[in-house]
């Protein structure tokens, strides 16, 4: 996140104006950190996952979000635009404008340079605080590279990952799965 000068202001006056801005913005602590544009390989990623996600959840409970909607995280008070989001059964938003989402089961983020640190580090240690998020996974956009975290009963994440363009992630909280064939279709990698 890129941050901008500005005062400290309340989630209430953020919201304000985040619901009137033309650009997308996280909250965290009084601050608003302004988001960068995604790359054409991001946008691939991200549409990639919501077409393989969506096809297979449509006669479930289950309801697919990409990238314009806002998830709040109450614990640390965190409003953020996570790039994919599964929310099953009734989806809680913070308020009656329905744009902030509290219960997100599953959040996938690709990955850029300027963000894998904190969407691995402090982002990740956010959303391990909601109640209802069960599985996170991380798609890198330069490279093949799927790093998939799933919470385990007793509240351990185990982490696994691959480099395989053959291997295929299992989404279990939501009874699905995605191929990285499928994940990757058409980005252009460097060296491919």
């Amino acid at each position: 996140m890129s941050r901008q000068l500005q005062p400290r202001i309340t989630a209430e006056e953020y919201l304000a104006r985040e619901r009137r801005a033309e650009t997308k913005s996280e909250y965290f602590e009084g601050e608003i950190f302004a988001m960068s544009g995604a790359s054409p390989a991001h946008v691939l990623v991200v549409t990639n996952v919501v077409r393989e996600l969506s096809g297979q959840l449509r006669k479930r409970d289950c309801t697919v979000y990409s990238t314009d909607l806002r998830v709040k995280v109450s614990a640390s008070g965190l409003y953020t635009y996570p790039d994919v989001v599964v929310v099953c059964g009734e989806p809680h938003f913070e308020d009656q404008h329905a744009d902030t989402l509290l219960n997100p089961k599953v959040i996938v983020e690709v990955l850029s340079k300027t963000t894998q640190d904190y969407d691995r580090g402090a982002k990740f240690e956010q959303y391990r605080t909601i109640e209802s998020f069960a599985e996170y996974v991380l798609i890198a956009q330069e490279k093949v590279h799927v790093e998939h975290f799933v919470r385990q009963p007793d509240g351990r994440w185990i982490l696994s990952e691959t480099n395989r363009l053959d291997d295929c992630i299992q989404v279990e909280s939501v009874g699905a799965r995605l191929a990285l064939a499928d994940v990757y279709e058409k980005v252009k990698l460097p060296g491919a």
